[in-house]
């Protein structure tokens, strides 16, 4: 009898052990009711899960964030409170694929707090949208606590359905996020490896979902990484200190953790869902932000013409471009260096700046000022190159002495780097940018998380293997290109490096580090202004190879920025159809991979009314000479069916207007 007593006791204590722990499942919805959210709390901590239209695409799935002062934030836990509210957010962007945004989302915070130890506190704030799913960690100041150190989010992304990723593996969190994506089936993931964001998975019932982040501020940037069969979450480390990940005074918040949602992938690269998740607009006058598209004369080798000027870093070879810039409609023209010497006081070698480098005077020889003058008379902008440890030390200096030249906007370079030091650099760097009227392009930098919305002086961001390797090698083919849209893209604004106009196939394909060679056909290079999203479209060939070429008044036409996007056919890793809108003007651009294909395209998103359609397609002969094209003019009307031929590694554009 005694021990049946001892076993009653045991068993009524498990009973309710367990029992406190079932707490009720908090389901978050989509304002179309197709996505839901759902979050409880076990033994093992906070736990969610994702369902689309009636389908699991994340089962039990942990919320893990831990911090030095107490350790993991997953015992003992229970849900003390939880609101829930719908957003209505309507607001313009100036940089992006959509100008007028409507925003709809559901809403729900759920307070956690610890049952023993500290008693430690946090929120989960949950959005969910029609697009996608997202959620973040608000830590509230609280009497125990009054800043923290955390050692990491170890979220994990139990993703059902074994779906087809892509992405891109990094060896370690020192990177410039450049490299070729991978393609296996989740279970075939090689483990413990870094992994990029966006990264995109294709599950088999033919929905999709691409993982990524919004709102990157004073906090590091997240990879993930296939740990014991699971996707989960890393924070990169700070530099020196590889056990913390963020330094914060409370109350303090993680950005969003970002799972778009959809069951076509176009639907994925239409979202403005990081925009939404982002702060409103800091910058309080904005008239003076002017995307548009701009020279670069480091990819062509500075190449000029014969002259009768001694060509180098002064006035004379700059104001050819500046002349070339004004004559045929591109809005920058980019002072980088010459002879592989920065326009600026450097004594290092190889870009990297030495102990007296200044970016706030030029070399002897080179005039700014009056490069400046004289640019702004032709109506043409000056941007200038700085590596971001010479202009960091010499931030207010530098800005004011750009600002006091004229000086339009910079591209920031070989930052590599996205731990929570890192992006609060880059965010010091917009704000005083801004303060001084200047765009911002970073380069060798983390993908964006949104942010141009926040800081519209934001151009665009590199992060992504582009055609600057084709000054070194052959990496860069069409079935690199066609990968970036499906991930890199998925995050905004992606700095390519196009332009270049001397196309060649695998057997002509030559490494030329001055007027270089790029892989796939002229109209797939003119397709790839329209397909990638970039604010500051980059036409970096010599001036002389565009003048008469075939093609060169599409890229004189073509906006940087868009009003409306619409994805018309694409299929991961084979081809892609985009249909943007500026006004009332529509471009389309299409590419393919190493396979041709032929795309129906029906014009249901016209207007009503007659349109005309300029027409580049790849010439029959392209396979031989691949800056081929042919230029057809049509009239259309709304819902006509066009036929797109795309030869192999090739292109289609059309630019329709009434």
């Amino acid at each position: 009898m005694p021990v049946f007593r001892n076993l009653l006791c045991i068993v009524i204590t498990l009973f309710f052990f367990a029992s406190s722990f079932a707490a009720k499942i908090i389901n978050t919805s989509s304002p179309d009711g197709k996505i839901n959210f759902l979050l409880s709390t076990d033994q093992s901590g906070l736990f969610y899960q994702i369902r689309f239209k009636g389908t699991f695409m994340a089962d039990k799935s942990r919320l893990n964030i831990g911090f030095k002062q107490g350790g993991m934030f997953k015992d003992n836990l229970v849900i003390s409170a939880s609101t829930t509210d719908k957003l209505i957010d309507d607001y313009n962007l100036i940089i992006g694929k959509t100008s007028k945004v409507h925003s709809e989302c559901n809403r729900t915070v759920i307070s956690v707090t610890e049952q023993a130890g500290t008693k430690r506190m946090l929120s989960i704030e949950v959005r969910v949208f029609n697009d996608g799913v997202t959620f973040r960690y608000m830590i509230p100041k609280q009497h125990q606590l009054k800043s923290v150190e955390i050692t990491d989010e170890l979220n994990t992304f139990n993703l059902t359905q074994n779906p087809e990723v892509t992405t891109l593996f990094r060896e370690n969190y020192t990177t410039s996020h450049e490299g070729i994506y991978t393609k296996a089936k989740l279970d075939e993931l090689k483990a413990d490896s870094l992994m990029d964001m966006p990264t995109l998975f294709e599950f088999p019932n033919g929905n999709y979902m691409a993982i990524t982040e919004a709102a990157l501020l004073d906090y590091a940037g997240m990879y993930l990484i296939k740990h014991n069969g699971v996707l989960e979450s890393r924070l990169s480390p700070l530099p020196g200190q590889p056990d913390i990940k963020v330094k914060a005074v409370l109350p303090h918040s993680s950005p969003w953790r970002v799972m778009m949602i959809g069951d076509r992938v176009g639907a994925l690269m239409e979202s403005n869902i990081l925009t939404s998740l982002s702060p409103p607009c800091r910058v309080k006058d904005v008239s003076w932000i002017k995307p548009g598209k701009t020279t670069f004369p480091w990819w062509n080798g500075n190449a000029i013409p014969d002259t009768s000027f001694a060509p180098g870093n002064n006035y004379e070879t700059n104001m050819y471009y500046v002349n070339w810039c004004a004559r045929y409609g591109i809005e920058y023209h980019s002072v980088v260096e010459y002879g592989l010497h920065e326009w600026y006081v450097n004594d290092g070698a190889g870009f990297q700046p030495g102990p007296n480098a200044d970016p706030s005077k030029a070399v002897p020889g080179l005039d700014m000022q009056a490069v400046c003058d004289s640019a702004k008379k032709r109506g043409v902008g000056i941007r200038v190159w700085i590596h971001w440890k010479a202009l960091y030390p010499k931030l207010d200096e530098t800005f004011t002495q750009l600002e006091k030249w004229g000086v339009s906007g910079l591209m920031c370079d070989f930052m590599d780097r996205d731990d929570q030091e890192m992006v609060n650099i880059q965010t010091e760097i917009l704000e005083k940018a801004a303060q001084h009227k200047l765009h911002i392009q970073f380069h060798g930098a983390y993908k964006p998380t949104g942010l141009s919305r926040t800081y519209p002086n934001e151009f665009t961001r590199e992060g992504t293997l582009n055609y600057e390797n084709d000054k070194w090698n052959d990496n860069v083919t069409p079935d690199a290109d066609i990968n970036i849209p499906f991930t890199r893209m998925l995050a905004g604004s992606t700095d390519y490096h196009l332009g270049g106009f001397h196309a060649a196939n695998k057997k002509t394909f030559k490494v030329h580090y001055t007027r270089p060679y790029v892989l796939g056909t002229r109209c797939h290079m003119l397709a790839m202004y329209v397909v990638l999203e970039n604010a500051l479209g980059m036409v970096c060939d010599a001036p002389e190879v565009y003048i008469g070429q075939p093609g060169f008044e599409f890229l004189q036409q073509v906006p940087t920025t868009w009003d409306e996007t619409r994805v018309i056919a694409a299929k991961v890793g084979k081809y892609l159809a985009i249909a943007r809108r500026k006004g009332s003007d529509w471009y389309i651009g299409a590419i393919t991979d190493h396979d041709g294909v032929a795309i129906n395209l029906k014009l249901d998103f016209l207007s009503d009314g007659n349109y005309k359609a300029e027409v580049y397609s790849d010439a029959t002969d392209v396979e031989e000479y691949p800056d081929h094209l042919v230029k057809e003019i049509k009239g259309v009307t709304k819902g006509a069916i066009l036929d797109m031929l795309l030869a192999a590694g090739g292109g289609q554009v059309i630019h329709l207007h009434k």
